[in-house]
């Protein structure tokens, strides 16, 4: 099995990320971003919090990217950061690997599909099954620490992500973007300048964060969004399809 698809190891072992898979399309944008100042400071700073001992997760901060090239993605569902459970973050937003308990937010959006598509939930919580179809599971920030949520937003990730995002939404063909919660709705409109910019096409849907704390509340609850067929009808109707 490639690299890019086995399971990843539980925490991240060394600052190496000229030795992290990356889909040869990505390539050119993601070395760019280390030699520019916001990535060399954001070396700096994880190296060193290596060095002192840190437990940061994930294994591979760009698996994301690994499994689903550029040029593949239909649909992209941006996250805030990594869960910071041990066990539990595998590079890919929202998603846990295989016999890792759901967190919560995850399990909302199986009862999201479950309502909107008539799909039962399935018996693990890993979305492994959607990257490798083209869609970017993508956290604005790539790396955290044990214990402690947004612990490297700040950082430097920023920048890459707001580049990532950007290079999808300039391609001249059709993508969804699933915006849930004020941090991912806060790229709205950097995909709809760089969609009209390049002539393409989006279909930008946005509701609360799947939480609990914010799922089923005013003013768009997740609970009920029907995101997930809007977006597979878009989709076929241009001729691109995905199974959610």
């Amino acid at each position: 099995m490639p690299a890019a698809q086995r399971g990843p190891a539980p925490a991240l072992s060394a600052w190496q990320p000229a030795q992290w898979p990356l889909a040869a399309d990505w390539s050119s944008l993601v070395q760019g971003f280390w030699a520019s100042p916001q990535g060399q400071r954001l070396s700096v700073f994880i190296s060193r919090r290596l060095a002192a001992g840190a437990i940061v997760y994930p294994p591979q901060p760009l698996r994301a990217l690994a499994l689903t090239p550029l040029a593949e993605v239909k649909l992209v569902i941006l996250g805030q950061d990594p869960y910071h459970g041990p066990g539990q973050a595998e590079g890919l937003a929202f998603s846990v690997p295989p016999g890792v308990r759901m967190p919560p937010s995850l399990r909302n959006i199986w009862v999201e599909r479950a309502r909107d598509l008539g799909s039962p939930p399935p018996p693990h919580g890993s979305l492994l099954p959607w990257a490798q179809q083209g869609v970017l599971l993508l956290n604005t920030v790539l790396t955290v620490e044990d214990g402690q949520p947004a612990s490297h937003a700040g950082q430097g990730w920023e920048a890459l992500s707001d580049a990532l995002i950007e290079a999808v939404a300039s391609r001249p063909v059709p993508c969804v973007y699933l915006l849930w919660g004020a941090h991912a709705q806060a790229k709205a409109s950097l995909i709809q300048t760089a969609t009209a910019r390049a002539g393409g096409q989006a279909l930008v849907l946005q509701a609360n964060h799947p939480s609990p704390l914010s799922a089923r509340r005013p003013p768009r609850p997740f609970i009920g969004c029907g995101h997930f067929s809007q977006a597979l009808t878009w989709l076929a109707q241009r001729g691109l399809f995905v199974q959610l």
